[in-house]
């Protein structure tokens, strides 16, 4: 009987398993499904509500441009503006500068121009310093202030 139990049974080369599609369908349809979860992440360009600037009609009286102060702080402390130096590197409260500061803000306010001041600081330059000079700023009430790394141009 056993014999006959071996022979019922295949041999590995007899048995032709053919093309197997069920497994292909399946990594399709997990592909498919990667592909509609990430659709809806997709956000559409319709959605962007984006306004154009207008055109206006140019009017007769000129533009005014605003005053550009520069201050300038060395590495020693010693404060520059407009590359005239005001006060000494170890004054703390820099009364010179405030004055200078107010100063140009009353006469801008009198031409109705705004005050920009951009902050030049070399990379030594102690960080009390800089707020120093922005107290200053705060007391001739400047509030166009920019800073720029490095001497001016």
């Amino acid at each position: 009987m056993k014999t006959k139990a071996r022979d019922r049974r295949k041999r590995p080369a007899e048995v032709n398993l053919g093309f197997q599609i069920a497994p292909m369908i399946d990594v399709v349809f997990v592909i498919l499904l990667f592909f509609i979860v990430q659709a809806g992440d997709i956000q559409v360009e319709n959605a962007h509500i984006t306004k154009l600037p207008g055109t206006t009609e140019a009017t007769d009286t000129p533009t005014s441009m605003p005053d550009e102060i520069s201050i300038v702080v060395e590495d020693d402390g010693q404060v520059y503006l407009n590359e005239e130096a005001l006060d000494t590197p170890e004054a703390k409260e820099l009364p010179q500068l405030a004055s200078n500061l107010y100063a140009l803000k009353q006469s801008a306010e009198a031409t109705q121009s705004e005050v920009l001041v951009t902050i030049y600081a070399n990379e030594m330059a102690k960080y009390e310093r800089v707020v120093d000079v922005l107290d200053a700023l705060t007391r001739a009430q400047i509030s166009n202030v920019t800073f720029q790394a490095g001497a001016p141009e």
